[in-house]
């Protein structure tokens, strides 16, 4: 009887709402991906995909929960590259193995971040920003979404490869560190370009550097932070579904086919495109890759970095 329930499992799969778990809060780029992606699947599925907001510990409580979950396929989580490559490195308590208690169902989008300053803050270029720094160490602070995001992270990596010290302000999601940047509360951050596009050309906030090994598509006229001045810089961040581990395969291979179709809708694409995300779509093999790909080059930035959270 048993080998038939599996099967079985999937044909009725999804019977009821199904809740997609989103780490950070409204209105960043990891918010406007898990809605968009939820809209399509919603589609797919026929039954309501509903995002519910789990913010906290960079990610990790997100995380934690959707772990814990029952491995039905009734609970998504909207992962990171910084959730499973950063955090492990960075938090000296896991309470949970993102790479153990996870298993992925479809990478979706990708996006490199940029540096983004106050209209106020007097530098011009990435070699402005590096001589301010240097001229007074400690002393500029910088935004990030929660330690061990990839906003945190592309900041480690600046002052690790420029060798300044600037004061790292983390906050619980891009969509607060964004509203203090736009204040002048703080100088500058590392956002994804999702959340800050529209405050850039809006001429709220000023724009001097891409993070990705190429120019953006979305901000084409501006440099890399490698061809600024940094030599080595390359920094972004990607997102996927997860489920809880033990999940049935058939369950997993029906998410990630309805994931793939919902990347490929013109409607998906169109916005996500406008918003300055590339669309990757691909296996759970192929996820799992990606994962171990971001492991390597993320544990030693976060050692040098010395950063540690409990």
């Amino acid at each position: 009887v048993l080998s038939f329930a599996a099967p079985a499992a999937a044909q009725n799969f999804p019977s009821r709402p199904v809740k997609l778990i989103c780490p950070f809060p409204p209105a960043g780029a990891v918010d406007i991906a898990s809605r968009s992606i939820a809209h399509e699947l919603t589609q797919g599925l026929g039954q309501a995909v509903a995002v519910e907001n789990r913010p906290g510990a960079g990610g990790n409580l997100g995380g934690e929960a959707a772990a814990k979950s029952a491995p039905d396929g009734y609970t998504l989580f909207m992962t990171t590259s910084g959730i499973q490559a950063i955090n492990p490195a960075l938090y000296t308590k896991m309470t949970y193995d993102p790479n153990k208690e996870l298993v992925p169902v479809a990478p979706l989008v990708s996006l490199n971040n940029v540096l983004v300053v106050h209209p106020d803050f007097k530098a011009n270029s990435v070699k402005d920003v590096i001589a301010m720094a240097k001229a007074q160490p400690g002393k500029i602070p910088y935004a990030s979404s929660g330690f061990g995001t990839s906003i945190h992270m592309s900041g480690a990596m600046f002052t690790h490869l420029t060798g300044i010290d600037m004061s790292h302000v983390p906050y619980k999601g891009s969509g607060p560190a964004v509203a203090d940047l736009l204040s002048g509360r703080v100088s500058l951050m590392f956002d994804n370009i999702p959340s800050s596009l529209p405050h850039i050309k809006g001429g709220k906030l000023r724009a001097l550097a891409t993070t990705g090994a190429k120019r953006d598509p979305a901000l084409p006229d501006l440099p890399t932070i490698a061809e600024a001045g940094v030599p080595g810089y390359e920094s972004g961040v990607w997102f996927g579904l997860m489920v809880a581990a033990g999940t049935p395969k058939d369950i997993i291979a029906r998410l990630n086919a309805e994931a793939v179709k919902g990347t490929k809708s013109p409607e998906f694409v169109k916005r996500m495109t406008d918003l300055g995300y590339n669309i990757i779509p691909g296996t759970p093999e192929q996820m799992s890759d990606m994962i171990k790909v971001e492991i390597t080059r993320w544990t030693p930035i976060v050692k040098a970095s010395g950063a540690k959270v409990d």
